[in-house]
Parts: C-alpha cells; structure tokens; sequence
C-alpha cells in the first residue's frame, strides 16, 4: 500500500495516556466471549454489553511514551481516516447529501465508549452513540496469531473501512432502523441475526466501494492489497469462527456472514464502486 501526505486530524490517541475502566459484566465470562467474537468488525457493542451492564472497578493503565512504531501507526491511521473522509465526502455529494466524519480512537486494553467501556476483546468497532470507531492494534495480532489472516497495511485499511462503513449507516439512517426493529421485540433472535448479517454485509460492501473509489482517486494499491482484505474478511466469517471456536457450524446464529459473503459483497463493492448496488437487506432478507 503507498502512503500519501493525506492527514484527516479526526484521530484521537489514547494510547499510553494511562486511560482507565473496567470491563463491563453483564452476563459473565460467557457474555464476554460471545462480545468477542460478535465485534470481530463489527457494529454497536452497546446491544450486548449495554444498558444492563454494571461495571467492575477501574483500573488505571500505566502512562507510557509512545514508541516511534505507535507514532508511525497514528500517522497511517491517520492517513486511512483522511481517505475515508475525502472518499465519502465525494460519494455524498455525488448524491446529494453532506458527509460528517466519525472521529476515530486508538487505545489500548480498554477506555470509555458512548456506547460503555471499550475493550481489547471487542475487536474494532463503531459506536452510533458518540460516532466514533474505536481501534485496539493489538486485535491484528489476533487477527493473525488466531484467526489464520497475514496483515498488512492494507489489511488495517480495510477493517478501518469497514467501521467507517457502520458510520455511514448511521448517517444513511440503517443503524436507526435496525435498531428499532431489534427493540421492536416483534422478531425472533434468528431472524434478528440475519438483520445483522445483512447490516455487517453491507458495511463489507461499502469498504469494497472506498478501496475502488480510494485507489482511483490516490493510486495507493499494490499487488497484494486487495488479497489481504478478503483474507482478513474471511477470517472472521462466522463460519470460520465457529469452526475454530467450537469446531461446528451454526448457520442460523451467525451475525457477520460467512467467510465466502464477506468476500462476495467486499468484491461486490470493489467491481462496481456503486453506493446503490449494496442493498444487502432486500438481497438477503427476502
């Protein structure tokens, strides 16, 4: 991937700056594990870890300076958050709206979310309360060591993208709708699952758009870089997780998509680069 001078300035970094609070227990170590897997780039953790909740003692991380390599990392992350910005703003425009950018935090262990306390073990997520994505780094060590996906660059560029995509949701007025359906309470948990895989679908298409419109605009693709996103997709499909998790597939409790829909609606918006051609709710929910 080919770095550029681009610099969004909507990061904030937590890291090293000794933030605190304690993990969120709402139904115990099982509920933490299903979290886990269910916020590998995934959406709003406020769903499982939220309201209920009661929090365990904070604790205060220790202050530390930020080694060159962090730095180094801030500023990729940074770029990446400056392409997001630029992409979508002109999609939006293109079609008539204006685009207002998530603020996105990297931190480390754990730091405060509007949607609760923000952990490691959640993966990356976006948070509608505060319209923010939250990113841990060490999760692409996981994502690596554990999930089986070589990372790269690009890899971080796509799962930033995938959060970025939850955002646009949010400001499409998706997340609004799903959200009112799930509160609703008039939907099955099965069926609520499959309002998921289609949220966390489209939010793959819209980070396949973003690489297409991204690289048209600032060239930064190099051999390799769109393998490396479809194998992180693949990676955490449900069914992989569950394979590795615990050894059996089961479809109906899946909340992501399979390893083969995560590649299929990435490619899908990397080919056409066309907002419209991702509706994943009527094409998967009919």
């Amino acid at each position: 991937m080919k770095w550029t001078d681009d610099r969004g300035g909507n990061v904030e970094d937590r890291r090293g700056g000794g933030g605190s609070g304690g993990a969120i227990v709402g139904g115990g170590l099982g509920t933490l594990i299903i979290a886990a897997i269910i916020f590998f780039l995934g959406g709003d953790p406020s769903s499982i870890l939220g309201s209920g909740s009661m929090s365990s003692p904070q604790t205060q991380t220790e202050q530390r300076e930020l080694s060159a390599n962090d730095k180094k990392i801030g500023e990729m992350v940074d770029m990446m958050g400056k392409w997001n910005i630029l992409t979508w703003d002109q999609i939006f425009k293109e079609n008539g709206m204006t685009y207002t950018p998530p603020k996105i935090i990297l931190f480390t262990e754990t730091t405060q979310s509007g949607c609760g306390t923000a952990q490691s073990a959640m993966g990356p997520f976006y948070c509608p309360a505060d319209q923010s994505v939250y990113m841990d780094m060490s999760f692409f060590n996981e994502l690596q060591q554990k999930f089986g996906a070589q990372v790269t660059e690009f890899t971080i560029a796509y799962v930033l993208a995938h959060e970025v995509g939850h955002h646009v949701q949010t400001l499409l007025g998706t997340t609004q709708k799903v959200d009112a359906l799930r509160r609703s309470g008039r939907y099955s948990e099965t069926e609520m699952n499959r309002v998921s895989v289609a949220t966390e679908l489209q939010a793959d298409f819209y980070a396949g758009v973003w690489a297409k419109k991204t690289d048209s605009r600032e060239h930064i693709l190099e051999p390799g870089d769109i393998e490396s996103a479809i194998e992180a997709a693949q990676a955490v499909g449900d069914d992989n997780i569950q394979k590795r998790s615990q050894g059996y597939v089961n479809q109906e409790s899946f909340t992501h998509g399979s390893s083969a829909q995560r590649k299929e609606w990435f490619m899908k918006g990397y080919t056409t680069g066309d907002i419209r051609q991702g509706d994943t709710f009527n094409q998967l929910l009919k």
